[in-house]
């Protein structure tokens, strides 16, 4: 970790030099720290990114909903047809062709800078055939009066964005080093001089004014791109405005030197103009109601953390005006800036007192207390009323101890790690970690373009000012195999943010949100979850994450899958080993934490739209899930993999294989050995886990139904007896060993009751008796749920279920007319509340129906017993 002095160093004041090193080694001290790490150790949370509502703006494509475009028709080779665009992400547009309406079946996306893209009337001009997709060719009998219809007053796609140097680029990429501006002045609101991009940091803008050159860095300005201040060349003379030199700059050159430098700048607007584009998300500045002599509150530009007494000294327009803050001391000279209705951190008068801050008194005030009233019966003053000021009470979602990333107001260049101490209001105080204490604290509007969300730095290539005891000490090396956090020695760093082995591709500017970004991916619920994931917990996970840059979107994706597996250190391990020569990688650390403990490995992430689909289909693999669990398609009602049925062909093919094994079918020869061996296996693995029962409550109660337990099941070694033999690939820790062994015990008791050869006598009654103690006894109240005639009862033990119907096709009624016949029938409401029918009954699982239907333990055990007896009739009656 470098010291706080070099990393001031690079960001002197007002960004004198701002020489920031973008190599390999740069980078790599940078990644040293890490801000899930950071969060994690302090204990709190990041503030929403949709709380940054400039950085949500400059992540939106050039290209809006709405827009109509020709493209190329895939059905007729050399025809075209109009097509509007649905969303957008990055590069990439979702079209749907005009004459679909509402259907969205038919929906695609296609890749701006490969597809064959038009701005409407492109093939009027170039004699190319428009004709509709087959699929809708006799939906209409006129298609030129349908088109007509479709195209009035709706808006075509710009052309420069179609094709050239512009084309597929978002909006803040069209601003490149180099672009000319006019920038308004900040003490004359009638004054612009023409201003050049330095740099380009996800919209924040480096500029220095025409004239200046590398010596003059100490006043280059720093401004996110939407700010009101800046407008095309040429805005000044449409509106009658002047056009001359910052006031504060005119004596570092000549007349004559400003006037050449003026004409070179306006020469180079006029060759290469910024589209318009750039400036659509500008805010229309509304007209104000203020009067000269008016008073009010307001964030001090020059003391970021007071709040003072100000007036209206001047009145320039309708939007514009002058505030001055009040100085009763008369020797000091007036500070004043120029403001608009909507400028940051000017407040009524009270705002302090209803907020509970503090309001500093002006200077020369002779009372010890200020107080509102006095002072403006004393100055002849009015306030300024509350309607002036709109928003006064939004806060967007932010909170206490929030942690962002903020401009350091003392250094413009400097983007430092800071943290939310106070919300009132719209007003944030924060405090800036790596700053000097007495520079840390500053309020800032929560409508401030100066602040952003936590990883922005990161994903512009930009450095961050982190905390002086982040991360002290080497990087520590790559985790080979998932290890459990606490395992790690005291004096190494937890772990550090990787550096991929794969190279860094070289790509400007306009790249970065286009081949990059990836459009949303879709959790499918429905789809099989495989032996991995908790199908409970799946359903619980959004319906889709993106649109977004691949490697976070993917990154976060990942992160809900672990924390939905059953044993999340084992689905860890699993992703730690995909791996594919063709992909364009990047490695990112993800956690999983399991009993108390937490792992960590590296995992590679792609990092290309087009990859995607592979990727995800992959990663499904890997799991043993359907290979549209989690996809870039949406799969609406019925799977391609007809997956619903692979879930019914699984579940059968571990139960009848290892019902086989233990109870060959008729006629088949068999040795007594082969009989007497498994029941031996079977009694013993029993009383072990009665054992661990009666010594700890923290049993795992999977249901007999989940495809984890068939699984393991089907691949437990013939001589494994379920305790901490088992093979554990996913590296777990003793501790982990109990809730692990216990499902090949549950299986071998499933397995005696599934087996058509009875066990009876002196070892089959006392285990039936253990079996009571963790399933209560429900008698059956109802003809259609029978237990099977002739089987021993004994104690409280139940007996099997004999089902006239498959569960499967139960409707909602069914369920709750079997649940009302058990002694869980006060439970039978909360079934029909949330539609189970006799598919989910059987996906229910001890988590889910703890966590969905909200039941203490002892209600949860006993239905899901009542669940498993339906299981295992389901299995004896219908899975053949």
């Amino acid at each position: 970790m470098q010291s706080p002095s070099a990393v001031k160093s690079r960001f002197p004041t007002n960004g004198r030099e701002e020489e920031v090193n973008t190599d390999a080694d740069s980078m790599g001290e940078e990644a040293e720290f890490n801000w899930e790490e950071y969060m994690e150790e302090t204990g709190t949370g990041a503030a929403p990114h949709t709380t940054f509502r400039h950085v949500e703006i400059s992540l939106q494509s050039s290209f809006q909903p709405g827009m109509k475009l020709e493209v190329a028709n895939k059905s007729s080779p050399d025809s075209y047809w109009v097509a509007t665009i649905i969303t957008t992400c990055g590069q990439l547009l979702l079209l749907r062709f005009s004459g679909y309406g509402d259907d969205r079946r038919a929906d695609f996306w296609c890749d701006v800078m490969t597809a064959d893209l038009h701005p409407v009337g492109w093939c009027t001009q170039n004699n190319k055939t428009l004709m509709p997709p087959e699929a809708i060719k006799e939906k209409h009998g006129d298609w030129t009066d349908f088109l007509v219809q479709d195209l009035t007053g709706s808006r075509t796609a710009p052309a420069n964005l179609l094709e050239g140097p512009l084309r597929g680029k978002n909006t803040v990429d069209l601003i490149v080093d180099g672009s000319v501006l006019e920038l308004q002045d900040p003490s004359d609101p009638f004054l612009y001089w023409p201003a050049r991009v330095i740099r380009n940091v996800g919209g924040r803008l480096r500029l220095r004014y025409a004239g200046l050159s590398d010596d003059h860095q100490a006043h280059d300005t720093w401004l996110f791109y939407l700010d009101v201040r800046l407008r095309p060349v040429g805005w000044a003379v449409e509106n009658q405005l002047t056009l001359a030199p910052p006031t504060a700059l005119r004596t570092l050159k000549s007349a004559p030197a400003w006037q050449e430098a003026l004409d070179d700048a306006q020469d180079d607007g006029r060759k290469n103009p910024l589209p318009l584009e750039v400036f659509k998300d500008q805010e229309d500045l509304p007209k104000h109601s203020f009067k000269t002599g008016m008073k009010l509150e307001m964030v001090s530009p020059w003391e970021g953390l007071q709040i003072c007494p100000v007036s209206i000294s001047k009145v320039y327009d309708d939007v514009f005006f002058q505030v001055t803050l009040d100085d009763l001391s008369g020797d000091a000279h007036p500070r004043s800036v120029v403001c608009h209705a909507h400028s940051r951190g000017i407040l009524p008068v009270q705002w302090c007192l209803k907020n509970g801050a503090a309001l500093e008194r002006p200077h020369g005030y002779g009372g010890q207390d200020f107080d509102w009233a006095d002072y403006l019966k004393q100055s002849g003053a009015e306030a300024a009323p509350d309607t002036c000021f709109p928003d006064t009470w939004q806060n967007r979602g932010f909170a206490k101890d929030m942690w962002l990333e903020a401009v350091n107001p003392h250094r413009p260049a400097e983007v430092c790690v800071a943290q939310i101490t106070q919300v009132r209001g719209r007003l944030l105080w924060l405090r800036l970690e790596g700053v000097a204490k007495q520079l840390s604290e500053f309020i800032v509007d929560v409508k401030s373009a100066d602040i952003f969300p936590v990883g922005w730095c990161e994903a512009n290539g930009y450095p961050l000012t982190s905390p002086v005891k982040a991360v002290s000490g080497q990087k520590q090396k790559k985790i080979a195999v998932v290890q459990p956090e606490k395992q790690l020695a005291p004096s190494q760093p937890v772990e550090s943010t990787p550096i991929s082995h794969c190279q860094p591709v070289a790509m400007d500017s306009g790249s970065v949100n286009g081949r990059y970004c990836c459009s949303k991916i879709f959790v499918n619920h429905r789809c099989f979850s495989g032996p991995y994931l908790n199908k409970g917990r799946i359903a619980e996970l959004p319906q889709a994450v993106g649109p977004g840059k691949c490697t976070l979107v993917l990154k976060e994706l990942l992160s809900m899958l672990i924390n939905a597996a059953y044993k999340p250190g084992r689905v860890l391990k699993e992703l730690q080993e995909l791996q594919d020569q063709s992909w364009d990688c990047q490695e990112e650390t993800l956690k999983a934490k399991y009993k108390g403990k937490t792992y960590r490995s590296t995992i590679r992430i792609i990092r290309l739209a087009e990859q995607i689909p592979d990727f995800c289909r992959k990663v499904c693999v890997k799991l043993q899930c359907c290979p549209n669990l989690f996809s870039p398609a949406l799969v609406a009602d019925k799977c391609p993999e007809n997956c619903s049925l692979q879930t019914k062909t699984k579940y059968t093919c571990y139960y009848v294989k290892k019902r086989r094994l233990s109870k060959p079918a008729g006629g088949e020869e068999t040795t007594a050995g082969d009989v007497v061996k498994p029941a031996r296996k079977r009694k013993k693995r029993k009383a072990i886990f009665v054992q661990k029962k009666r010594r700890s409550s923290a049993v795992d109660y999977t249901p007999a139904g989940s495809p984890q337990d068939s699984e393991e099941e089907e691949l437990l070694p013939s001589g494994s007896e379920g305790t901490s033999s088992e093979p554990r690939d996913d590296h777990t820790d003793a501790s982990s060993v109990e809730a692990t062994s216990s499902r090949p015990r549950r299986a071998a008791a499933r397995h005696r009751t599934f087996s058509g050869g009875v066990a009876t006598g002196a070892q089959e009654a006392p285990q039936g008796r253990r079996r009571s103690t963790r399933s209560l006894s429900a008698h059956s109240q109802n003809n259609k749920y029978q237990t099977a005639k002739g089987q021993d009862t004994q104690g409280e033990e139940e007996g099997q279920l004999v089902l006239d119907r498959n569960p499967l096709e139960w409707t909602v009624e069914e369920v709750v007319q079997f649940i009302s016949s058990t002694d869980c029938a006060p439970l039978a409401s909360i079934f029909q509340e949330q539609d189970i029918d006799g598919q989910a009954l059987l996906l229910l699982t001890l988590p889910t129906v703890q966590e969905c239907m909200d039941l203490k333990l002892g209600p949860a055990i006993k239905l899901c017993h009542q669940i498993e007896r339906v299981k295992v009739a389901f299995y004896k009656q219908y899975a053949n």
